[in-house]
């Protein structure tokens, strides 16, 4: 035990405290000195006696590790707060009315930014610039769909970024047209998505680092202690390092450095540089120690690589944002300089040159714990899902997509047919033969609420309840299941054991990331009472980042 005279003391009693380890029963109490866990049970309670520690009541509840999210885009999420609030729209004419009202409130901001849009709202995820020009026809509209793979914009949009019908294709993007060849207004994937990105003006790095305090905010406010950007360009570092500079980070914060193909291999000097910076910081909430490879796009939007043809269109693969070729030598580089790789694969085709890209680099620099990640997962072939386990690879899955929501009755299934619709996400398949399953929100994309996410995981049901039994029952998991992708899991994808001090289980010596939680979900009376389960307090080593009001 540590010398606790000049440290700050805190004993933790009156509730459930479960450690996150398998096969533990619960603890009554634990004691931690200076951030670090040091007893549990009579040994806290007899240490407390002669200390004079913080005590915390627990008042019945709960305490656990604390959350870990394994794939987010903070600045986004914040950001959405300062636009039309599009994402609570059922309708289109709602949308529309929306962003009229924001514009006569805002009447001198020069381009009016929102998200995020239901993508299914329209015929096949189709939005037309003139129903914007309605609302607002002088100044410049964009709006990122829910997914961020496709924006819609006014006409004035697309006329100051040079949109026309003579625009040619963009590479790794699409322009989808009127009948006389005049862009619609939607814009889908990189190469056209930039084309309107590249003349939106860039905010202050001030209301940046405010809109990050905010973000890293609301994560300890949720019970999170660790956070994994997943999509970081260059402007967005300096974002991070004031915030970690001026106290305002309220989380841990590793940043994942987007791999652009069009930029590839002179980028990778680039990527080294950023990391070494952060490196210098030393800053103790802050790491960028992986690269992010988007592999393919949605199947929203038909841009998901799949190995067989959509079934709304035969003729149709998808889009592979990086060549398998490519992608191999890509990953392999950045493998031998030490960077984790973190790849974004929606189709079975991208996950496959993915796994291959990885077991690349595994055969030609070597064994290390180099702890890949595929995100989102959403359709795997049979014949790839042992892979997973056999190469180490990370699952890090979005636990709220595996459910029959309108997304997915409207836009998803139709492109995939029933045969492949049925093999989305198969989050316990995965589990079941070894592999690492790590959660994440992806929000603004989705909520960061961890209890939607965990009852959409144990259900894969709606919250109508439906269907019945659960869509493709089989993938269901157990609540300490998914309580353990959301703490362990994210640990091990953010090599929390090797950290001088570990988190995401509660041991003698690991770091009190704790998140109190007001009940114990493991008694929640339904499925629908899990997200009805508040944070009451959070810790990060020790320190309270969020607390009650």
């Amino acid at each position: 035990m540590h010398d606790s005279s000049t440290l700050h003391s805190i004993l933790i009693r009156g509730g459930a405290i479960w450690s996150g380890i398998d096969g533990d029963c619960d603890h009554s109490a634990v004691a931690i000195v200076d951030g670090v866990i040091t007893a549990f049970d009579h040994d806290a309670l007899e240490w407390a006696t002669t200390t004079s520690p913080e005590v915390v009541d627990l008042a019945g509840g709960f305490l656990m590790p604390a959350f870990g999210e394994g794939h987010a885009h903070p600045l986004f999420g914040a950001l959405e707060s300062d636009g039309p609030q599009v994402r609570r729209c059922t309708t289109v004419a709602e949308i529309v009315a929306e962003v009229g009202r924001w514009a006569a409130e805002h009447p001198d901001v020069e381009w009016i930014i929102g998200a995020s849009y239901d993508s299914s709202l329209a015929p096949d995820g189709l939005f037309d610039a003139r129903w914007l020009d309605e609302a607002v026809a002088d100044r410049p509209v964009m709006l990122r769909s829910w997914d961020y793979h496709t924006v819609w914009c006014n006409s004035r949009a697309l006329h100051l970024a040079g949109v026309t019908a003579s625009s040619p294709e963009p590479e790794l993007g699409e322009i989808p047209r009127r009948a006389d060849g005049e862009p619609l207004g939607t814009m889908r994937e990189w190469g056209a998505v930039d084309l309107i990105a590249a003349v939106v003006p860039q905010l202050p790095l001030d209301a940046r680092v405010v809109a990050l305090h905010r973000a890293t905010t609301y994560y300890a406010s949720l019970g999170f202690t660790w956070i994994q950007d997943a999509w970081v360009e260059p402007d967005d570092i300096d974002v991070y390092v004031a915030a970690a500079a001026g106290g305002l980070l309220s989380t841990r914060c590793n940043l994942a450095l987007r791999a652009d193909p069009l930029r590839w291999p002179q980028q990778l000097p680039e990527l080294l540089a950023a990391r070494e910076r952060i490196v210098r910081l030393k800053h103790p909430l802050l790491t960028a120690d992986t690269i992010k490879f988007f592999a393919d796009g949605v199947v929203e939007n038909a841009t998901a690589d799949l190995l067989e043809p959509y079934h709304s269109d035969p003729h149709h693969h998808g889009m592979a944002v990086w060549q398998p070729a490519a992608l191999s030598a890509a990953v392999q580089a950045v493998d031998a300089a030490g960077f984790q790789v973190h790849i974004h694969t929606i189709g079975d085709a991208a996950v496959r040159s993915a796994l291959n890209a990885i077991d690349n680099a595994r055969a030609r620099n070597g064994e290390r714990d180099r702890r890949p990640v595929l995100t989102h997962v959403q359709l795997v072939d049979p014949a790839d899902i042992p892979r997973f386990a056999e190469l180490g690879v990370i699952v890090n899955a979005q636990p709220l997509w595996a459910q029959l929501d309108d997304l997915m009755t409207v836009l998803t299934v139709p492109r995939l047919g029933d045969e492949r619709s049925d093999r989305q996400y198969p989050l316990a398949t995965l589990r079941d033969t070894g592999a690492t399953l790590s959660f994440g929100s992806d929000w603004p994309c989705s909520s960061p609420r961890p209890f939607e996410g965990i009852r959409v995981a144990t259900t894969r049901q709606t919250i109508e309840d439906l269907p019945v039994d659960g869509w493709t029952p089989a993938e269901k998991l157990t609540l300490t299941q998914a309580l353990s992708a959301y703490t362990a899991g994210v640990a091990a994808q953010a090599f929390a054991d090797l950290a001088e001090r570990p988190w995401g289980t509660l041991r003698v010596g690991h770091s009190a990331d704790l998140a109190f939680l007001d009940r114990d979900p493991r008694a929640a009376a339904s499925a629908v009472a899990l997200t009805e389960i508040a944070v009451v307090r959070t810790w990060l080593a020790g320190r309270e980042t969020f607390a009650t009001p």
